[in-house]
C-alpha cells in the first residue's frame, strides 16, 4: 500500500509539472506575440524628394523612436501604393493603413477645413499649418469622421514665378498662369488667366509660351527646377494648399492605448515641424535660384494687395454660403481662422 501511494504521488507530481510547463510555454508564447512590432503602411503621392514626403519620413522616424521600435512604418512615396485622387478612399477601405491626403485636390469634400484655403494672406507654412491644426482640433468636423487624423499641415503661400518680371497687377493682366484650386480662382481675380495642368507638363508649357508663369509655393524653383524657366518671382501671399495625414479607423482602434496616446501627442508637433521645415526649405530654394539663375524678386504694393483682396471677396462669400449650407458655424470658423493666423504669425 505504501509503495502504491508513493507511486500515485509521483505520477501526480509529473502531471502537475507537465501542466505547469504547458502554462509557462503558453505564457511565453503570448509574451512573444505581444513583443512583435506593429507594422503600418503609409502611402503618399508626391515624389520622395518633396516636402510632403520629407515630413512623412520624419513622422516615421519619430514614431519608431518614441515607440522604442514597437511601431514600424513602411513608406510608399510617389503614388506607388495610392494615387492622390484615391488616397482618402484607399485608406478608408484599408488599402493602406495611413495616407497623406491632398485636401485641396478634393473640392467640396472638406467644407470646414477649406476655410484655411481662402486668400487670407498667410505669410508662412508654419502659420498656415498651425491654423489648420487648430481648426481641426477645435471643431473636429464631420468631414473627417471616417478616418483617424494623425496630423495636418499646409504649404507656404502661393506666389508668382514668371518668364518675365511681374512688378504689379498691371503686368499680370491677361497673362496665362498655371494654377489650381483656390489659387487658380485667385489668379483670375487678380486679372490673370489661370490654366490647369499637371506639374510635369509645366516646363514644356513654359518653353512653348503656352503659359507665362506658375502660381504656387516657391520651393518648386529648386525642387522642380522651375528657376530655369522662371527667373522672376512676385510675392503675392496667395492661397495655401492643405494636407491631412489620416489612418484607417479599424487599424487605429486595434492599436494599444499607449500607442494611440503617443500618436496623438505627436500630431501637433508634426504639424509645427512640417511648417518650419517647409519655410526653411523655401528660403533655401530662393537663395539657390538667386545664385544659380539670377532670380529677381518683386512684391505687390499695398495698393495692389488691397485691389486683389477686393476682387477676390466673393471667394469668402461663396465659402460662407457653402459652409452654412453644410450645417457649419461659418462665421465662427472664419473668425477663428483669422485670429489664429494673426496669433501664429506673431
Amino acid at each position: 500500500m505504501k509503495r502504491f501511494l508513493c507511486l500515485a504521488a509521483f505520477l501526480a507530481l509529473l502531471v502537475l509539472g507537465g501542466c505547469s510547463d504547458a502554462d509557462n510555454s503558453s505564457a511565453d508564447s503570448d509574451a512573444a506575440n505581444q513583443s512583435e512590432p506593429i507594422r503600418l503602411t503609409y502611402a503618399n503621392f508626391p515624389p520622395a524628394f518633396t516636402v510632403p514626403c520629407v515630413q512623412m519620413e520624419r513622422w516615421k522616424t519619430e514614431v519608431e523612436k518614441r515607440s522604442n521600435g514597437q511601431v514600424l512604418v513602411e513608406t510608399f512615396p510617389g503614388g506607388t501604393l495610392l494615387k492622390a485622387k484615391n488616397m482618402l478612399r484607399g485608406v478608408v477601405e484599408g488599402q493602406a493603413d495611413i495616407g497623406c491626403v491632398g485636401m485641396s485636390y478634393l473640392p467640396g469634400v472638406f467644407p470646414a477645413c477649406s476655410a484655411v484655403e481662402l486668400p487670407l494672406g498667410f505669410e508662412s507654412s508654419r502659420s498656415s499649418s498651425r491654423t489648420l491644426w487648430a481648426l481641426f482640433d477645435k471643431y473636429r468636423p464631420e468631414e473627417l469622421q471616417d478616418v483617424k487624423v494623425l496630423t495636418m499641415f499646409a504649404t507656404p503661400p502661393s506666389n508668382i514665378m514668371s518668364r518675365e518680371p511681374i512688378r504689379g497687377l498691371a503686368d499680370l493682366q491677361g497673362k496665362e498662369m498655371r494654377g489650381s484650386g483656390s489659387s487658380s480662382r485667385f489668379l483670375d481675380a487678380m486679372g490673370a488667366v489661370s490654366v490647369s495642368m499637371p506639374m510635369p507638363e509645366v516646363p514644356d508649357a513654359l518653353q512653348k509660351n503656352m503659359v507665362q508663369g506658375i502660381f504656387t509655393s516657391l520651393e518648386v524653383l529648386q525642387d522642380m527646377k522651375f528657376a530655369e524657366f522662371c527667373p522672376s518671382a512676385t510675392i503675392v501671399d496667395g492661397p495655401v494648399y492643405l494636407f491631412a495625414v489620416v489612418m484607417n479607423k479599424d487599424r487605429w482602434d486595434a492599436l494599444p492605448p499607449a500607442t494611440q496616446q503617443m500618436l496623438d501627442e505627436l500630431a501637433p508637433d508634426q504639424a509645427d515641424w512640417t511648417g518650419q521645415y517647409w519655410d526653411a526649405h523655401t528660403a533655401e530654394a530662393m537663395e539657390w535660384a538667386r545664385a544659380e539663375h539670377g532670380l529677381q524678386v518683386f512684391a505687390l504694393s499695398e495698393e495692389d494687395r488691397a485691389t486683389a483682396s477686393a476682387q477676390a471677396a466673393d471667394m469668402f462669400t461663396d465659402w460662407t454660403q457653402a459652409a452654412s449650407k453644410a450645417g457649419l458655424p461659418a462665421e465662427d470658423i472664419l473668425q477663428d481662422v483669422r485670429a489664429w493666423k494673426q496669433q501664429f504669425e506673431q
